[in-house]
Formats: structure tokens, C-alpha cells, sequence
């Protein structure tokens, strides 16, 4: 079915209630392991149901913030999902207290039960109204980010759009664009920092409640961190820190070198190369046919996949007003469809978004058919391993994006990479140190991220940019804001997806293979458990990371960046 086509349903609570109470009731008095086994299959029937309708709006009021229709079906879905979640969490403990849960459990494996386990320790009916109000001030925040319409050039601008001009050519319309982006920020920095305030002080009540001593452990098991904990990630970040740093310093030098800037402001490292950054040859539309024709040379899965994918318009790519920022891939159940939301602008970004989010969406696709709706998806750090990596593997189809600037974008995309390790470790240790500490104030988290920027990224220069002197960058990063303790997903799985670059670039079919393998496995496992079923190095085994950012670095040596 086409997207336009999926009807707008408001999830409706008096019916969620009787649903989930039946379901709940035959799993208490279920008589037989067949009897059981058939009530948990019509309870992921009844959850891919809901989850559909929630997706669907979801979307909808992604694409267009302003419609009061979406808003409102949003604002419904915000204050009753709390409430359904005690629905699911009654049925889960009558079927983890199931006289047949060791048929169960073999029926449907262990990690499931894994998984509800850790359900319980994440919430309780206690916790509604603060979920309720997490929701409504994510929600805000998003809201407040997608609401800039700022006069540049003639036209007015959101801040995707604006984005596009942080990384042109020229010095003077690099610096207005970002004086105009940041200072939209400044200007609604109050509420933005209340807004935050708000959702760590909501969110260390959450934990207190729940017996925690604050949010950093709930935070992880919010997130079916399952195998690691918060000393792995900082052993982890260590990693980063000792041998990326250093050499992400050298790059950003070997940079500044090439743009011939002596002392490089921070927008200056949004371009790449004199003679500008690579850039896609052609609009949407164009990409979205090169997309095509490299998936189906890619292999016969992932063309049919795509065809899918662009049959049913499940697709949305390009920037417009009164669009959510940013990029996602989601799933809607009932048609086993993935759905790929972008905002398109005209930079390289826009080819990411059809390699990026597009490995998500394969990975999806692969797994629609999967029964047991936790094990379509892995965990976020390895649906992030999905969509890293497939854009290593889109490198060969470079050309078709970007011409005779192939290689430029080849080497640009490496580099930043790697370049991003660091970011995105500051962005983790950041967010520890906040809710760690959650009564400070919103100038004293300012400060902590200053610090942590000069730590990971010294080479950073702010100079006439007071509100990014002052440490207030972080305000712009939207997981920090809905999904704390997320991004360093993004870095583990970057490890990974270099681990598969070293591979592809010694045998690319074998690298291949292999990736299918871990995509088809989906969530069956934790992420470790996934590591080694795939045969992949674990990234908190000191040493790892250096494995893989050395060859790497030989591979930037061997461009001719000087002459891009």
C-alpha cells in the first residue's frame, strides 16, 4: 500500500485497555502450551496494530508540523501511551509467571524474556504522568527547532535548509548562514534550556522512583543495553580519546592546509576543499534513480527492496516548511513497509540519506516477516552498524551521484568518519556528567560541555561566536534532548562499519556476505551476542578501535586531497 493510501487511525484507549485485559486474561488461564503460544501470537498482532497507527501519525506530523490534525492525533498518542505501556507490562508479567513459560520460552527464545525482564525495571504506573510529560516536552523541543523561518538570500529558510549554505565556498556566506542559525538558537536559548531542565529533572524523578540513584542506569536499561554498562562505554570513550583524537587533530591541520586558512574558525571545517564540497549532480528525483540503479547492481535483494520502497512512496526526502529536522528510518508493521524520512538540501548529505537511512530501511525490509516484533530490529547501536556501513558498501556507485567529484566525496566521507568518533564520545560523557549531576544549572552544563569540547575537539575556534564560546553547540543535537544516552550508538557502530570497510577492501563479496548475515539476524541477540554471532570484533576491547582507524588512514593517504 501507498503511504498516502495508509489510513489515519487515533489510537483509542478505552479499546487499547480491553485488548491488551483479554490478552492478559487467556495468558493467565491459557490450559495448554498450545493455548499459550496462541495468545502471545495474537499479542504481537494486537502491538504491530497499535505500533502501526502511532507510526502513521508519527510521520504525518514529522512532514508537517503545522497540521492541526497530526498535532492533535500526536498530542493523543503522547499522553495515552504512558498508560498502555501498564497495559503491556500486566501482560508480560502473566507470561513471564505462565505455568508454560520454559515452552514459551523455547518457542520464542530467551532473550525475549530477556528483554520483559528488563520491561519491569524500566517502568512502573508510578512513572505515567512523568513519561507523559517527557513526551510533551520532546515534542516541544522538536516543535521549537522545526518552527525557524529565517530570511537568507531572498527567501525564508528553515534550519535544514539554511544548513545547506554552513559549508559554501564562500567565507562571507559561511559566516552569515551560521550567525543566522546559531542565532536563532540564542534567541530561544531560555526556553530551550528549560525545556532540558526540565526533561532531566522529569527523567531523574523517573529513576528515583524506581529505586535508582539516578538516571545513568535507567538510561541504559531504557535502551536494552543488556550486555554492556556505563564502564565498558567509558573505557570505551577512552579508546577514542587516546588514539582518534590525535589523529583527527592531524586531519583537521591537513585541512586547513588545504582550504590555505591560517587559523581556521569552526565553519571553516564545514568545507572541505577550495573548490567546494562534493556535490550530488542532480535533484531528488535524479538521486532517487541512481539509488535504483545502484541497489539492483548491488545484488537482487536489495533492488527488489528498493523498488518496493519507491513503489509505495515510502519515501519522504526533501525539506520544506513547517518540517521536523533531521533524518529517520521507521517501520510500520501492518504493511511491512519501512519509511525513510529526510530533508533534502543539495549537499552530500542528501546521497547519505540514500545509503545512511536506506540500510536501516534493507535491514527492515529483510526482517518485515520476523513474528516476534523484538527481534525485527536490533538494539540502536546495531541498527546503526545497518545503515554506517552500507555507505561504505555504496562506494563503488559514487560516480553515479557525484561524477568526476566522486573521489572528493569518497575521501570526505572517511574522514568524516572518523573526525566524528570524537563528537560523538563528547556528546555521551557529556550527558553522564548531566545526569549525574541533574540539579545544576542550565550555564553550569554549558560550561561542562566547553570543557569536554576542548577535550575532544581542541582545535575548535569560536572566535565572534559568543553563544558557542559560552558551550550552548550541544542545544542543537536533538537526541540529547529525546534520546539521552543514544549517540554513542552512532560511534559503535561506526567502529563496526569500518571493521566491514578494512574487509571490503580486501573482498568485497565476502564483506557483503557477511553483512547480509547480520542484517538478516535482526534483534534475535543483544548487541554483543550479535558482534559475535557475525564474527565482528568487539568495540570495548582496548585495542579495536586502533585496528580499524589505521588502515583507514592509509586509505586517506592515498588520495590526492591537495588537488580536489
Amino acid at each position: 500500500m501507498k503511504f498516502e493510501e495508509m489510513p489515519l487511525v487515533v489510537p483509542n484507549l478505552k479499546k487499547a485497555e480491553k485488548t491488551f485485559s483479554t490478552l492478559e486474561n487467556r495468558i493467565i488461564n491459557a490450559q495448554t502450551k498450545e493455548e499459550g503460544i496462541k495468545v502471545v501470537k495474537d499479542y504481537f498482532k494486537a502491538s504491530d496494530e497499535l505500533e502501526s497507527e502511532i507510526t502513521i501519525i508519527s510521520i504525518r506530523n514529522s512532514i508537517d508540523t503545522r497540521d492541526e490534525t497530526y498535532e492533535k492525533a500526536n498530542e493523543v498518542c503522547n499522553e495515552i501511551l504512558p498508560v498502555i505501556s501498564g497495559y503491556t507490562q500486566n501482560f508480560n508479567k502473566a507470561l513471564v509467571e505462565s505455568k508454560f513459560k520454559s515452552e514459551l520460552e523455547e518457542k520464542f527464545g530467551k532473550y525475549l524474556f530477556d528483554r520483559i525482564e528488563n520491561s519491569f525495571k524500566t517502568f512502573n504506573e508510578s512513572i505515567i504522568p512523568e513519561l507523559q510529560q517527557e513526551n510533551k516536552l520532546v515534542t516541544e523541543y522538536e516543535k521549537l527547532m522545526a518552527s525557524a523561518q529565517i530570511e537568507f538570500n531572498g527567501e525564508k529558510r528553515n534550519l535544514s535548509q539554511l544548513g545547506k549554505f554552513l559549508s559554501d565556498t564562500d567565507r562571507n556566506t559561511r559566516l552569515e548562514a551560521a550567525k543566522l542559525y546559531f542565532g536563532f538558537l540564542s534567541d530561544n536559548d531560555k526556553r530551550f534550556g528549560e525545556i532540558y531542565d526540565e526533561l532531566v529533572k522529569i527523567r531523574t524523578r523517573m529513576a528515583q522512583k524506581l529505586g535508582y540513584k539516578n538516571y545513568v542506569e535507567l538510561g541504559y536499561l531504557r535502551l536494552d543495553r543488556l550486555d554492556y554498562n556505563a564502564e565498558m562505554v567509558k573505557g570505551y570513550r577512552d579508546q577514542i580519546y587516546e588514539c582518534v583524537v590525535p589523529v583527527v587533530k592531524k586531519l583537521r591541520e591537513r585541512q586547513a592546509k588545504r582550504l590555505n586558512i591560517k587559523n581556521p574558525l569552526f565553519i571553516d571545517y564545514n568545507l572541505e576543499f577550495l573548490s567546494g564540497n562534493a556535490k550530488p549532480v542532480g535533484n531528488t528525483e535524479y538521486l532517487v534513480d541512481c539509488a535504483s540503479k545502484m541497489y539492483h547492481e548491488m545484488s537482487s535483494e536489495s533492488g527488489k527492496f528498493f523498488d518496493f520502497m519507491v513503489d509505495n512512496h515510502l519515501m519522504d526526502l526533501d525539506a520544506k516548511a513547517g518540517k521536523r529536522g533531521g533524518g529517520y528510518m521507521t517501520f510500520i508493521p501492518r504493511y511491512k513497509s519501512p519509511f525513510i524520512f529526510a530533508n533534502s538540501n543539495g549537499t552530500s548529505q542528501d546521497v547519505d540519506t540514500l545509503t545512511h537511512e536506506v540500510g536501516h530501511a534493507f535491514q527492515g525490509y529483510l526482517c518485515a516477516n520476523v513474528k516476534v516484533p523484538d527481534y525485527r530490529m536490533p538494539t540502536l547501536e546495531a541498527c546503526e552498524i545497518d545503515s554506517m556501513s552500507m555507505e561504505f558498501f555504496a562506494w563503488p556507485w559514487m560516480d553515479l551521484f557525484f561524477k568526476d567529484q566522486a573521489d572528493k566525496y569518497r575521501f570526505s566521507h572517511l574522514d568524516g568518519a572518523i573526525s566524528f568518533l570524537p563528537y560523538g564520545v563528547e556528546v555521551d560523557e557529556f550527558q553522564h556528567f548531566v545526569y549525574e549531576n541533574p540539579n545544576i544549572t542550565h550555564e553550569e552544563r554549558c560550561k561542562k560541555w566547553a570543557e569536554l569540547e576542548k577535550k575532544y575537539r581542541p582545535w575548535l575556534n569560536y572566535e565572534g561566536f559568543d553563544y558557542l564560546i559560552n558551550g550552548k553547540y550541544w542545544i542543537r543535537q536533538s537526541h540529547i534532548f529525546a534520546s539521552p544516552f543514544y549517540y554513542i550508538d552512532y560511534t559503535l557502530a561506526q567502529v563496526i562499519a569500518l571493521q566491514f570497510k578494512c574487509l571490503m577492501d580486501k573482498n568485497y563479496a565476502k564483506a557483503w556476505k557477511k553483512y547480509i548475515k547480520l542484517l538478516k539476524l535482526g534483534g534475535k541477540y543483544p548487541f554483543l551476542t550479535l558482534l559475535e554471532k557475525a564474527k565482528l570484533r568487539n568495540p570495548f576491547i582496548d585495542g579495536n578501535v586502533k585496528k580499524v582507524i589505521k588502515p583507514q588512514i592509509k586509505v586517506l593517504d592515498s588520495f590526492d586531497d591537495k588537488n580536489f
